[in-house]
């Protein structure tokens, strides 16, 4: 209970009663934060070789690299310097284990990906539930009938489905949304 001298606190400051209060904690959970947190550094190093991998400039390190392989072992540079010639075994042999293990760090980016999606779709699940269960209570306080507005929940979204699917608009109402 607050005293007079709070009172007139409050009134010579309106923002003090604000302020004293502690302020509530967001309860909605950001999915880059929740999904950060649950990298291990192995997750990290295999998502920075897959970006890598998928990129320009490692296409262009492989297009100078085979090309300087495939000049000094056709003795461009003199016979001295071939060391695996045509038709390149070692180098068959190193792009194909490149390649599997490439295509490893692929698989376990996609499958962070999909963990990451599943995270999403919770969180988005519980954020829509939460915003539900709210606009009940604040509808119930306001005195509307949640059956009616449901109703007209689900024709709004039949009427959506409907112009989505053939892409023709249905006139309405102006007062219907």
């Amino acid at each position: 209970m607050s005293s007079p001298a709070d009172a007139d606190d409050q009134h010579r400051d309106p923002g003090a009663a604000r302020r004293s209060r502690p302020r509530p904690r967001a309860r909605i959970r950001n999915e880059r934060v929740v999904f950060t947190r649950m990298s291990s550094p192995q997750d990290r190093a295999a998502d920075l070789i897959t970006s890598f991998a998928g990129s320009l400039p490692f296409v262009y390190l492989h297009a100078v690299w085979f090309t300087g392989w495939i000049l000094l072992n056709e003795g461009v540079f003199g016979d001295a310097a071939v060391f695996d010639r045509y038709p390149f075994g070692l180098l068959t042999m190193i792009v194909s284990l490149e390649a599997i293990f490439l295509s490893t760090f692929v698989m376990v980016s996609q499958n962070r990906a999909d963990a990451r999606q599943n995270l999403r779709a919770d969180l988005d699940f519980e954020t829509n539930l939460r915003s539900e269960v709210w606009s009940v209570h604040i509808g119930r306080v306001l005195g509307l009938d949640p059956d009616e507005i449901e109703r007209h929940v689900q024709e709004t979204l039949a009427r959506a489905r409907t112009e989505l699917s053939t892409g023709h608009p249905e006139p309405t109402d102006a007062g219907q949304l």
